[in-house]
């Protein structure tokens, strides 16, 4: 995934998107207070020095670390990477025990402190491809990846390989200001590929080397 930051209006139409594709609720107020909001992708807003400090805002999902810290803490193997590189969750082998949120240096891994609910007349619009986690387990973005396995199915049913486009995550379908970009990164003739190598390319706390495969493009340049 390429973020281009010059793009990025921080209109929260990923957050608002994440949370209706994945089914993540929204705490009660109680909850919230307590710091147990729970989003697969957030807004981190930053302010740059001086009397007029400029306020800029990154979109934050999971990095899909290519060496995520979360995976080599993980005590019963509830977490790991798929053959495509997204970092999976196993919500039925979690036990809860936080050590993967704490080891991940961005932040990304939500537990679960209380029992999901919804208002009634939203339970009719749960997106039936996405498990509703129970209480006591950790959940994060997983780049949708139940839209991936709709589209292998369907290549598998058509005879053919999964194409470019077939499977984009929520977030990035629905950014009006066209500022994510989705493909291949083993693809040297990906849109994202050919935005990775451009100069404007960063990626978060990359000193630590976890290897992450969100990639940032710098604002002004």
């Amino acid at each position: 995934m390429v973020i281009d930051l010059d793009k990025c209006t921080a209109c929260q139409a990923c957050v608002v998107a994440c949370k209706i594709e994945n089914n993540v609720p929204s705490p009660a107020p109680g909850q919230a207070a307590m710091g147990r909001t729970i989003s697969w992708i957030r807004l981190i807003e930053y302010e740059s020095e001086g009397e007029h400090g400029d306020k800029t805002f990154t979109p934050v999902p999971c990095m899909q670390c290519d060496r995520p810290p979360c995976i080599q803490v993980c005590p019963v193997d509830a977490t790991n990477i798929s053959q495509e590189g997204i970092v999976r969750q196993v919500y039925a082998r979690c036990i809860g025990c936080r050590y993967c949120t704490n080891a991940c240096p961005y932040s990304v891994r939500q537990f679960n402190f209380y029992t999901p609910q919804w208002p009634q007349e939203a339970e009719e619009y749960l997106n039936p491809d996405v498990s509703v986690r129970p209480k006591g387990v950790v959940e994060k973005c997983t780049f949708c990846h139940h839209r991936l396995q709709r589209a292998k199915e369907k290549a598998r049913a058509e005879h053919r390989e999964v194409l470019s486009g077939d499977y984009i995550p929520s977030c990035v379908e629905i950014c009006p200001a066209k500022a994510m970009a989705f493909g291949d990164l083993d693809d040297p003739n990906s849109e994202v590929a050919a935005l990775a190598r451009s100069r404007r390319a960063f990626r978060l706390l990359e000193e630590l080397g976890t290897e992450p495969k969100v990639i940032y493009l710098k604002e002004g340049e």
